[in-house]
């Protein structure tokens, strides 16, 4: 079992940081302006696609849309902050796995389900496993015989602790019996060029158009993917559930939430605006160009799917003893 108490409370140090920071930010704003909260670091496709929204929601509303990063403790920083802004002023745009997941592995700020109310989904991505240069196989099968000659040998980067790409780690490493190191990062701007680098051998990043780049020059491996099928895109890469890991093989959904204080008519409005920009073929179009699925819907759609998925993680983290002590 991993012991998280210690991250745990660089979540509640960080997360009052946080917290202060946003309530500085609205008091600047006089109300007058709307925070997008990324409970991510600069740089990726959450703050990508959070600043490309976040440009189309000020034309709608006609009003200041700014993004804050707030990363750390794996998305549950910027939730909390999220969470704890009880105004009509903040949106967090977000992997659900803050919501979803992490509360499930270490102790958070928030009630995930009480505090927080989904808005809208917008998309989910595939998670690509990808060896860096420093790398010395070629596949997936290439990667645990390295891990069982040498079991401190690789070491994998994920978006954080409690992450999803946290979670299929231990997956793997449970089922196929082997050690390969965590390294916990708050998001891919950081990731990326420390796995060209060389400073840790693997990583489980979600498709975006840079990662794809990185694929097709070769200077990334592609090893396997998350997806509920091959990508047509990567017909030759096979899904970890091919591969027999059908508990790893998970996609990232993301989207839209909102403290859970704010009003039914102010979330209904802001669902309604998210999917009428979410169709808007400047703001499609380089999601799947970068082979990400958009997946618009009712606030009660979005809901069920986090309520589900929390339900799942659940059982799955229980059963992987991952959580704190």
């Amino acid at each position: 079992m991993l012991n998280f108490k210690r991250i745990a409370g660089l979540c509640a140090l960080g997360a009052a940081c946080a917290l202060s920071g946003a309530a500085h930010a609205q008091t600047d704003a006089k109300g007058q302006s709307m925070t997008i909260v990324v409970p991510y670091g600069a740089g990726g496709i959450v703050d990508n696609t959070a600043r490309a929204f976040a440009q189309k929601l000020a034309a709608e509303l006609g009003k200041p849309v700014v993004v804050e990063n707030r990363g750390g403790a794996g998305g549950m920083i910027g939730m909390n902050a999220v969470a704890r802004a009880h105004d009509e002023n903040t949106l967090g745009f977000t992997a659900v796995s803050p919501v979803t997941l992490s509360p499930h592995v270490m102790k958070t700020l928030y009630d995930p389900l009480k505090d927080l109310a989904p808005v809208a989904a917008v998309m989910y991505s595939p998670v690509y496993l990808v060896g860096g240069p420093k790398f010395t196989g070629k596949t997936f099968k290439d990667m645990l015989s390295q891990a069982k000659a040498d079991p401190d040998g690789l070491s994998l980067a994920t978006a954080g602790v409690g992450s999803l790409g946290h979670l299929m780690l231990e997956q793997i490493n449970g089922q196929a019996g082997v050690r390969i190191a965590h390294v916990p990062y708050k998001g891919m701007a950081q990731m990326v060029p420390d796995a060209l680098g060389g400073q840790f051998t693997l990583m489980l990043v979600n498709a975006s158009g840079p990662i794809n780049a990185l694929i097709d020059e070769g200077k990334l491996k592609l090893l396997a993917v998350g997806s509920p099928v091959r990508l047509p895109a990567r017909p030759d890469t096979p899904t970890l559930a091919e591969l027999g890991y059908p508990m790893a093989n998970m996609t990232s959904t993301f989207g839209f939430f909102a403290p859970a204080s704010t009003s039914p008519e102010f979330r209904a409005r802001m669902n309604g605006l998210i999917n009428k920009i979410a169709a808007m073929p400047d703001i499609s179009k380089p999601l799947t160009d970068a082979l990400n699925i958009m997946s618009p819907g009712t606030m009660e759609q979005f809901a069920a799917q986090v309520q589900k998925e929390y339900a799942d993680n659940g059982k799955i983290v229980k059963e992987a003893k991952i959580g704190s002590e």
